[in-house]
């Protein structure tokens, strides 16, 4: 369901759950992942995601309880999409959710032709995820020495330095489809 004014803060409290969850999974509370005072993904990126331009921010429903959500962004021309955040509670992993979900995004979605999103070197449950059981395929790896241009672009310094995998999915296809756009 379409997120709501009303439910704002706690999409943003729960999305910041989710990812401090994965983070201290794998490193515990070391502190050189947190962009903000204890948080993996701070306020600020949350926020940017859910106001973004052509932004869609979606809520993710299992029996009447929020149990995730996530933000997409589709370009102008309809045939590129971006999926910027997506999360499931961890009271509710291994369930099929987080799946389910993107499998309504496709179907609500099928102008799309090519889908992308990044996530941490650090989440291996999230590449599982996304390569595994969604099909999307990695394609670029953003790290100091090679910083994502969409950040510099932005005027901002690269989020993760540590490292970011770009993940791309051609719908219709098995492989890439390199030139599409």
């Amino acid at each position: 369901m379409p997120l709501t004014a009303d439910d704002r803060e706690q999409f943003i409290a729960d999305n910041q759950e989710a990812f401090l969850y994965g983070a201290t999974q794998e490193f515990g509370m070391r502190d050189d992942h947190f962009e903000e005072d204890g948080q993996i993904i701070s306020r600020e990126t949350i926020e940017r995601s859910i106001d973004g331009e052509r932004a869609q921010a979606w809520r993710i429903v299992l029996e009447g309880r929020k149990v995730g959500g996530m933000v997409l962004r589709i370009d102008e021309s309809g045939r590129k999409g971006e999926l910027e955040l997506l999360f499931v509670s961890p009271r509710a992993h291994s369930r099929g959710i987080g799946q389910a979900a993107w499998r309504e995004v496709e179907r609500i979605h099928p102008e799309v032709l090519v889908w992308e999103t990044t996530t941490p070197y650090f989440e291996k449950r999230n590449i599982h995820f996304y390569v595994n059981k969604l099909g999307f395929h990695i394609v670029e790896f953003f790290c100091a020495a090679h910083p994502d241009p969409s950040e510099a672009d932005a005027g901002g310094e690269e989020e993760d330095a540590d490292g970011m995998f770009r993940f791309e999915k051609v719908m219709g296809a098995s492989g890439s489809a390199p030139g599409l756009f």
